[in-house]
């Protein structure tokens, strides 16, 4: 590997690894009558315990150590004394900072038994971050990443969301390029080897508008229809991709089990 980067690409391992321990760890705890407050103490004390730090807190004066956003919050959900029921859905967002550098993953949970249209949102929220990430490699455009998922999505009769988009991250948690998941084929950006960035589509089961609450965080879809998003932190090699944020324990999608 270059030099150029195989150093900070081990750093981004580190960090991803803590982040992605931080999901599976907390996937048992999901379920009706725990609350978000409680999911987000947990996933702090165990970053905590890993030599890690939650970037989420105290980031542009948000409170909490991670986001949850529950059925028709897009992201940026914040935890609470919110107790989970049955038939709920929920995006778990962590970013954990290690020795300086970012890893930030989210997976979608289910509570109990959901309905089979949340489901089906689910799998193709998953299975468009894949086909994005699978095409990965030096000299496709920033553009091919959001035609992936916005055709394959679009197909399906959903939506996505275009007011929020993935980011560049290594030892800053937000830095360019913005990675739009919506787009065209050979337009953008040029990928080199060396970048690290984030794919995180988010999807909606209605229309792709989208609005923040008053709290000034939290993003909703705006006709209330469910959202759905997965998200990983990766890297550009020589001839392909990494994924930093894989999970240890092989979880991709719901049920976890």
């Amino acid at each position: 590997m270059n030099n150029n980067y195989s150093e900070k690409f081990e750093k981004m391992r580190l960090a991803g690894k803590v982040a992605s321990q931080t999901l599976d760890m907390i996937t048992n705890y999901v379920k009706p009558g725990i609350t978000t407050d409680k999911i987000d103490q947990l996933c702090y004390e165990f970053i905590r315990d890993h030599g890690g730090y939650s970037a989420p807190l105290y980031y542009r004066g948000f409170k909490k150590s991670l986001c949850t956003s529950l059925n028709h919050v897009i992201c940026h959900g914040i935890p609470s004394d919110r107790i989970l029921e049955e038939g709920d859905t929920l995006n778990i967002d962590v970013t954990a900072i290690v020795e300086g550098y970012y890893g930030d993953t989210s997976r979608m949970f289910t509570v109990g038994e959901i309905s089979v249209k949340a489901k089906n949102l689910i799998d193709a929220t998953f299975d468009s971050m894949m086909n994005a990430i699978r095409i990965l490699k030096p000299e496709i455009k920033l553009g091919d990443i959001g035609y992936e998922i916005q055709s394959y999505v679009e197909s399906k009769g959903y939506s996505v969301v275009r007011d929020f988009c993935g980011h560049g991250i290594s030892n800053t948690f937000h830095e360019p390029p913005n990675i739009l998941h919506y787009g065209k084929k050979n337009v953008g950006q040029e990928l080199k080897p060396g970048m690290t960035f984030t794919i995180e589509p988010m999807i909606n089961a209605g229309k792709y508008e989208s609005k923040v609450l008053s709290d000034g965080w939290t993003a909703v879809t705006k006709d209330k229809s469910l959202s759905a998003q997965f998200e990983h932190t990766l890297g550009i090699t020589e001839n392909g991709y990494e994924i930093f944020t894989e999970s240890v324990k092989g979880y991709k999608k719901p049920p976890y089990n």
